[in-house]
């Protein structure tokens, strides 16, 4: 950091009395994006040696293992589902992109550091793009410096990082904060290349999560009220046209992927107005965060912090002098804008309030902060700055200790259960955690999470899992059978062979079998069994194809079951 003196031409000398120039200094941070790039990697550094939490990262890494080895599925990502193929009403092509690529960066998966390494590098990324775009808004350079610092380290944005599918806020932030850069610069100066780059990453935001949608009016309130443009400006109009092309283009893509959106109007109406105090909630975590969670639940997470954190922003807006009144609610537009998408999610379709999603809208508060009393004061520069360094060590300390959560999935799931006790799938995963070594423990879990919701995906398997190894293997079959109905979970097969041979209905074992082998084909004791089923049930042509079919798969053969055939 270093101090500049810096002419001001205000007036020319006065000859009769000599006067001096006026000078001024100004107080200038010195390799700003160095000291940026220290910070992120100081807190984040420790999550390079992280595992799975087991919360969809095991999807997109081991379960998409196959997805992820063909290369030309970089562009089947543009035709189809996030989770499913065609059930599945997410639609993240370029997330699924960059897992593919990942996939092959980390040795076919295998090496975890190399995920969390990409994650942390587009965190970094995201902090030196929201530093130029508020250079670009004419936030004061010291300002901007102490902003993106606190965006860098800030505890409620440590799931986007510690967290590997947290990339898809990560990369949406890259390319929205590349289409406000290029968007200003057009406006500014009116050079068909930076429109042309505003639209290219406009787009590419549209294919990574729907927020983008919001991006566009984002832009508009930039522009037109806090760099003063005129909306009917000729570079404005034209943008807003370039603006509606990009988003017609992603819609008709979009329509040719197989996705199914089966969500009511009514539903999503009802589920907004349910879901309105989370904007207090996500307030308070920007303002005070200590109320975190790995899992967080509207329900479990407290409103009192989101009022504390209103008045103190309040108080702290109306004590300022000399405030720019656009400036401020152009902050808070920004937030609810990029906060809005959270709001209309279905509870059905998911009811956690992730503070990954914070990743965007945050910018917002931060953009009107320097119109408060917080940063708009009489401290010098220097003071400023020793003051603000002191709230981001502060900072940096809680979130260095709330990434630590995501570590490993005891860890997390432990954190979850305990932040979201009302959570029937956090109670679940974590029973899921303990099923070996504090069984009973996991057992009770397993059933307290049936009383919150007895419908909850995979809970009907895990509650069929838990009875057969209590020996109850009759009485697992109707939650298998439920599971199936609910999800269709292939694991559910296996479970249920064992019900059929307990039955005696060896052919109905056979069919179960069969079955769970078209999603788990080298899973050596399914395999073994259906051999065994084969020979009891006297179908000896079956059971050759069979021992064939695992020599084929590299599954071991009993050697007294291919005496017995002849093979």
């Amino acid at each position: 950091m270093s101090k500049k003196k810096v002419t001001q031409p205000i007036s020319k000398p006065d000859v009769a009395t000599s006067r001096p120039v006026a000078t001024s200094v100004v107080f200038k941070v010195r390799y700003p994006l160095l000291w940026l790039a220290l910070a992120v990697v100081a807190v984040y550094g420790v999550s390079t040696h992280f595992s799975l939490t087991e919360l969809d990262d095991s999807i997109f890494i081991r379960d998409f293992h196959l997805y992820n080895e063909d290369l030309t599925n970089l562009v089947t990502s543009f035709h189809r589902g996030l989770f499913d193929a065609v059930k599945d009403p997410y639609y993240r092509p370029l997330f699924m992109d960059s897992m593919i690529l990942n996939y092959w960066l980390a040795d076919h998966g295998q090496e975890l550091a190399k995920y969390h390494i990409v994650n942390l590098l587009l965190h970094l990324g995201s902090v030196f793009l929201l530093y130029g775009l508020f250079r670009k808004l004419a936030v004061k350079e010291l300002h901007a410096f102490l902003l993106c610092l606190v965006f860098a380290v800030h505890p409620a944005l440590s799931q986007a990082v510690a967290w590997i599918p947290g990339r898809n806020d990560l990369l949406l932030a890259i390319f929205v904060f590349s289409f406000l850069i290029y968007a200003i610069n057009y406006a500014n100066n009116g050079k068909l290349s930076a429109l042309l780059l505003s639209a290219l990453f406009l787009i590419l935001a549209y294919f990574t999560k729907e927020t983008a949608v919001f991006a566009a009016p984002v832009a508009f309130v930039l522009l037109v009220f806090v760099l003063n443009k005129k909306w009917n400006d000729k570079n404005c109009l034209l943008q807003y046209g370039v603006w509606a092309a990009c988003f017609v283009l992603w819609y008709a893509v979009r329509a040719t992927a197989t996705i199914q959106t089966q969500i009511s109007p009514l539903q999503v109406a009802h589920d907004f107005l349910g879901r309105l105090p989370l904007i207090v909630q996500y307030i308070g975590k920007v303002i005070l965060p200590f109320n975190l969670s790995v899992f967080p639940t509207q329900r479990d997470t407290s409103l009192q912090l989101g009022f504390l954190a209103i008045f103190f922003l309040t108080a702290a807006i109306l004590l300022a002098k000399q405030k720019s009144p656009k400036i401020i609610l152009s902050g808070f537009a920004v937030f609810l804008l990029f906060l809005l998408p959270v709001l209309f999610v279905p509870n059905n379709l998911n009811e956690q309030s992730f503070e990954h999603r914070l990743y965007l809208p945050i910018v917002g508060i931060l953009l009107l902060l320097p119109q408060t009393i917080i940063l708009k004061n009489k401290f010098t520069d220097k003071q400023t700055l020793i003051g603000g360094l002191a709230v981001v060590a502060l900072l940096s300390a809680v979130t260095f200790q709330h990434e630590e959560k995501f570590e490993d999935p005891l860890t997390f799931w432990t954190d979850a259960a305990e932040t979201s006790p009302h959570s029937a799938y956090a109670n679940m995963m974590l029973a899921a955690r303990l099923d070996k070594a504090e069984f009973n423990r996991s057992c009770e879990l397993f059933r307290k999470a049936y009383q919150l919701n007895p419908n909850e995906k995979y809970l009907n398997y895990y509650m069929g899992e838990m009875l057969q190894k209590k020996d109850s293997v009759l009485a697992s079959e109707p939650y298998l059978l439920k599971e199936k109905q609910v999800s269709n979970y292939y694991e559910c097969d296996f479970y249920l062979a064992r019900v059929a041979m307990e039955k005696k209905d060896l052919n109905g074992a056979i069919k179960y079998l069969q079955d769970y082998l078209k999603a788990d084909p080298a899973n050596k004791i399914a395999n073994t069994n259906l051999l065994l089923l084969y020979i009891d049930t006297k179908q000896p042509e079956q059971a050759r194809v069979q021992v064939k079919a695992m020599k084929d798969k590299g599954v071991e053969v009993p050697p007294q079951l291919s005496q017995q055939l002849g093979v």
